[in-house]
């Protein structure tokens, strides 16, 4: 068994010089929801700060040089921004940092004219172009190397009895909701990749939208290995789905717990459960929040009903089920308050 895993998606994003070349020349079409105002949410969307316009970094993400950014009067967060570029970038050689100026340079005298008649809403938009030019850059990079391996694989006679599994650890913002990062319930990143291929065991280009949990993924290799699973492991194996039989699938819905607060990008505590109707979560510690969305009249995750007459059966049934699933998880607000205590002892959080 082989893991081979890539950090090139993650911050600050710094692509191969072949992907910045021909990336930083790309323009994307924006999210429905770049300029959202989060209102008919909760606090919890409100305060988080993973927003492109007012959180994201003008010299680490954006690669706007700090002595531009000074000039222009921009100041970073803490300065932290402008430490992180110069690590970066002064520990390129000579090669690489010619290379670098010769894309980003001017990138820089352009952002220098534009950006003093720049509002919010057109800054807003020129960080979201620069975000996905460096994000997408990077995952050209996993996509090229993920090839790599298929190639491998099929050049070596070992592509049909090999099972290959394509996931992440989360979904990301890539400008929904105004965001980058990740960390919420909400469904850019609370839904994660996962493409599976297994010559003869799966049909090629079969989907299916049942609610499964990377916890399934240790019982679906030990079953596939015929190793039988230790009773204390909680996921469920994936091989009815993967073999077509999904009238033997029983789970319908999926439990969330964040409680990373406060921390990096200020994302409130919050748990839930999600099934393929609804979402309810429940946001606490600081607050007491409940979020309830129709997950098929509003995909967009827009307008919170959980005070909506129309829905209270539906919040009724998804509190007890969240509750057996709490129990069934052994999580509860003893765990919480222990995983708050480690944090704290690491000096992670005050």
């Amino acid at each position: 068994m082989l893991f081979y895993l890539h950090k090139a998606p993650h911050r600050e994003w710094l692509p191969a010089p072949r992907h910045y070349k021909e990336f930083t020349k790309r323009s994307f079409p924006e999210p429905e929801t770049l300029f959202d105002d989060y209102d008919g949410r909760g606090s919890a969307a409100r305060e988080a700060e993973m927003n492109l316009l007012k959180h994201m970094t003008i010299s680490a993400d954006n690669k706007i040089y700090p002595e531009v950014a000074k000039d222009l009067g921009i100041e970073e967060l803490s300065e932290w921004g402008f430490n992180v570029f110069k690590s970066k970038y002064d520990r390129f050689t000579e090669e690489q940092r010619e290379e670098w100026d010769a894309v980003y340079g001017p990138i820089n005298e352009e952002f220098k004219a534009l950006y003093p008649n720049m509002n919010d809403s057109a800054f807003m938009r020129w960080k979201y172009q620069r975000y996905m030019q460096d994000y997408l850059g990077c995952i050209a990079s996993v996509d090229e190397n993920v090839g790599r391996v298929l190639d491998y694989l099929d050049e070596n006679g070992l592509s049909e009895n090999t099972i290959v599994v394509y996931t992440s650890d989360q979904g990301f913002y890539l400008g929904e909701h105004g965001w980058f990062d990740k960390r919420f319930i909400y469904d850019e990143s609370f839904k994660t990749p996962l493409l599976i291929r297994w010559p003869e065991k799966i049909t090629p280009g079969s989907e299916t939208d049942e609610m499964v949990q990377n916890l399934d993924f240790a019982q679906t290799f030990l079953e596939a290995a015929g190793v039988e699973s230790p009773e204390d492991m909680q996921g469920e194996s994936l091989m009815p789905l993967l073999e077509g039989r999904a009238g033997e699938w029983t789970r319908d819905a999926v439990y969330y717990h964040y409680y990373e607060y406060p921390g990096f990008h200020m994302v409130k505590r919050h748990y839930g459960i999600v099934n393929k109707d609804y979402k309810l979560a429940h946001f606490y510690y600081d607050i007491d929040e409940w979020e309830l969305f129709d997950r098929k009249n509003d995909p967009l995750e827009l307008n919170n009903v959980y005070d909506d007459p129309d829905y209270q059966e539906v919040v009724k049934d998804l509190k007890r089920e969240l509750q057996e699933l709490r129990r069934k998880y052994k999580d509860s607000k003893e765990l919480d308050q222990h995983f708050i205590q480690k944090y704290e002892e690491r000096g992670l959080i005050e």
